[in-house]
């Protein structure tokens, strides 16, 4: 039905290979691409069967993208590269026509900031160019945003407090190492956390505000307040909400190298001087750490990712609470990658099959709630992440 083009051959890009590889009568052609093609051609032999082509592109590099897609000419670009590369590759999709996916916002190099305003600035050119753009389509954010819409729909007239809950419960046997890109993770939790509340985002320091929090399955487990991308996209359309929060477990040990890293200056993205040559320390860092894209094998356990919601159906308050469980032992059989960057690349697949198949396909810039929720819902409980809902229970969180 189309060719799609993946760039990115990390964790994430080996899953989203992986799943469109078991959709055939979907994605007809599969193109991986990334700056070291050695990468790539690891994961198509994974894949097996010669069933994925693969590239070298540097997207950091508008012309090489849009020679690329002239060869390739792929009907969607599944962007599952660097944040600071969604702009460049958007850039190349308008002028090669092609559609977009992404499952991160965009952000700067060089300013720890996420912000949605610079891919939202894209809504009209790629209306006015008849192409569909779809951001923030992994997990959290992603399937946080298809189940809110989905709670709006069909068990809420109006819901007023949201608390998406996410926690990693699993063991990879390291004494540090990060679940995805060292460098964006890193950056992403080491930030002043950030929640809505009344109509003002509330700013807190960073970790400051954390309480135990139960997950099914797993128990309880110390769960800290953070900013993380969606809530400005869904405290935007649902205006209903009066507060929105989000809430990530970190164990002592991963909080007390962190702490450290910060401390000794190697979590900062300021360049420094080192034997003449410039550095990021950050980078460095990233350089040595254990590589994300290989814990799978040895990794136990299992993450919890959901929505826990308040609002109001028929004049009464209710609760509800929506989540996924993933073990690393089956996204690593399946996938040969461990659970974070499974919940990543499924619904990236799905959220690519959604726009293929005409679900959700419309011109401009859109974040995943905006669209129907109920087709990628069903999609999710047959590709691997099955959703359970609980009604009316206690939420833990006032």
């Amino acid at each position: 039905m189309a060719k799609v083009l993946i760039i990115g051959a990390g964790g994430v890009g080996s899953v989203v290979a992986h799943k469109l590889a078991k959709v055939p009568q979907v994605f007809t052609d599969i193109v991986l691409a990334s700056r070291t093609k050695s990468k790539c051609d690891l994961i198509a032999k994974a894949v097996g069967a010669n069933k994925i082509k693969t590239a070298q592109v540097d997207a950091d590099d508008v012309q090489q993208l849009v020679e690329l897609f002239g060869s390739v000419k792929p009907e969607i670009v599944i962007n599952v590269a660097l944040p600071y590369q969604d702009l460049t590759i958007m850039e190349a999709c308008l002028e090669k026509g092609v559609h977009y996916l992404d499952t991160a916002n965009y952000e700067p190099r060089e300013v720890t900031k996420f912000e949605y305003k610079w891919q939202w600035a894209y809504h009209d050119r790629f209306k006015n160019a008849g192409l569909t753009a779809i951001l923030g389509c992994g997990f959290d954010p992603g399937v946080t945003g298809v189940f809110t819409a989905f709670a709006a729909r069909h068990h809420f007239d109006e819901i007023h407090t949201l608390d998406i809950v996410d926690c990693n419960a699993g063991d990879h046997g390291k004494p540090f190492a990060t679940n995805f890109n060292p460098e964006i993770n890193i950056r992403e939790v080491t930030q002043k956390g950030k929640y809505w509340e009344n109509g003002k985002w509330i700013e807190t320091e960073p970790h400051a505000i954390h309480k135990p929090l139960t997950y099914p399955h797993i128990g309880p487990r110390e769960s800290y307040l953070i900013y993380h991308e969606e809530l400005e996209s869904l405290v935007k359309h649902f205006p209903t909400l009066k507060r929105a929060r989000f809430w990530m477990t970190f164990g002592q040990e991963y909080l007390t190298h962190l702490r450290v890293i910060q401390n000794i200056g190697m979590a900062s993205i300021q360049p420094i001087l080192y034997e003449g040559k410039e550095i990021v320390p950050l980078q460095f860092l990233k350089a040595v750490l254990p590589n994300p894209g290989e814990l799978g094998e040895h990794y136990s356990g299992e993450t919890s990712i959901g929505c826990r919601m308040r609002g109001m159906k028929n004049h009464k308050e209710r609760t509800y609470y929506i989540y996924n469980n993933c073990k690393h032992q089956d996204a690593y059989k399946e996938t040969g990658t461990q659970a974070v960057s499974y919940t990543t690349g499924v619904p990236a697949m799905i959220g690519a099959m959604m726009l293929i198949t005409g679900q959700w396909k419309k011109p401009g810039v859109f974040n995943t709630e905006q669209f129907d929720p109920d087709p990628f819902m069903e999609q999710l409980n047959i590709h691997g992440l099955p959703w359970h809902e609980l009604h009316d229970v206690d939420l833990e969180l006032e």
